[in-house]
């Protein structure tokens, strides 16, 4: 273990990520449908901005502005040859932050899903896949990213294929899975599925775990699924600030900074190492975040009916695993903020 993020690992017994990159830039101005990708070169200065807040607000982890660089995401936009050079770039914006930062960041190349079904499903081969997450991360390694980080993914098909063409650029990697339907992904992959993937990858990742998906509440309970499988290997936690809502044209998040300082410290007596927000987080919530994984001492392992009363109701009656006994009760269960 040698990457920059096993050194962390080794040391702490928790790590801040980052939050929200989306959010961020669309209230920086960017518009909605067009790449975020594309501002690596048009608006630099603002990549840089979004980087800085997150390193400010205390992440020990930040994700490049490269979750579409692939070629199949480009191809929509007529760009789908700009792939290695869009990854490569947004991770030199990252890395010329991380090196000036008063503590140790790691720069996670954030690589998303190709937006392509599989075969036999869909028209997707997996030869075709793997060469496009190849590509992704030969440009993440080259602008200097210390770690791949796969995330909202559904399909096992997918992270099969991203874990071989990471394989083949060499680099160590993380992750997640966004479970959005019922505590199942979009694709039907439990809690419980996801670790024997994980765990049985011939390249397996250094964290795994859940992003996005619907409310923090549903999120944490997944985090539960995993730790009840007896996984070793460290857990990944980045949920949403709160609940979208469509206010003024916009998407908002309702999510407070104490709301998410409430559910970083839940996330991290759930069982997760690796902590940070999705979409809706902001700087001020990563900084409030913060300061409850360091002030606030860890506790024992929350129930549900403990991590509803702080976060909100589940978005269904169950995990998808089985464990359903008392979720009838929980749908019930007001927000508290």
């Amino acid at each position: 273990m040698t990457n920059a993020l096993s050194k962390l690992l080794e040391t702490r017994d928790w790590l801040m990520a980052d939050g929200a990159t989306g959010t961020n830039l669309f209230n920086m101005g960017l518009s909605s449908g067009e790449p975020p990708e594309f501002w690596n070169v048009d608006e630099p200065d603002k990549i840089r901005t979004l980087y800085r807040g997150a390193v400010d607000a205390g992440s020990d982890i930040i994700l490049t502005n490269s979750f579409g660089g692939n070629a199949s995401r480009l191809k929509l936009h007529n760009a789908q040859d700009r792939a290695h050079e869009l990854s490569r770039i947004s991770a030199e914006l990252a890395r010329e932050i991380a090196d000036k930062a008063d503590h140790p960041v790691v720069v996670a190349g954030s690589v998303g899903p190709t937006g392509d079904i599989m075969l036999p499903v869909g028209t997707l081969s997996h030869a075709d896949a793997v060469a496009m997450f190849h590509e992704t991360a030969e440009g993440l390694k080259l602008g200097g990213a210390d770690v791949l980080w796969l995330e909202t993914i559904s399909a096992p098909e997918e992270y099969r294929a991203a874990a071989e063409g990471f394989a083949l650029a060499g680099m160590p990697w993380c992750g997640t899975m966004s479970f959005d339907t019922a505590g199942r992904t979009m694709m039907g992959v439990t809690s419980s599925d996801m670790v024997q993937l994980a765990d049985n990858l011939p390249n397996k990742p250094l964290a795994f775990g859940a992003n996005c998906g619907t409310g923090s509440s549903d999120l944490l309970r997944t985090v539960l699924g995993f730790v009840a499988q007896g996984t070793e290997t460290p857990i990944i936690a980045k949920g949403n600030a709160g609940i979208p809502k469509f206010q003024d044209g916009h998407i908002h998040y309702d999510g407070t900074p104490e709301l998410m300082a409430d559910y970083a410290v839940l996330a991290r007596d759930c069982g997760a190492t690796i902590i940070g927000g999705c979409c809706g987080t902001m700087p001020e919530h990563l900084r409030a975040m913060r300061e409850a994984l360091e002030t606030r001492p860890r506790g024992e392992r929350p129930t549900l009916d403990r991590i509803t009363a702080a976060l909100g109701a589940f978005s269904s009656e169950g995990d998808g695993t089985g464990d359903d006994d008392t979720a009838s009760r929980r749908r019930s269960t007001r927000r508290r903020r």
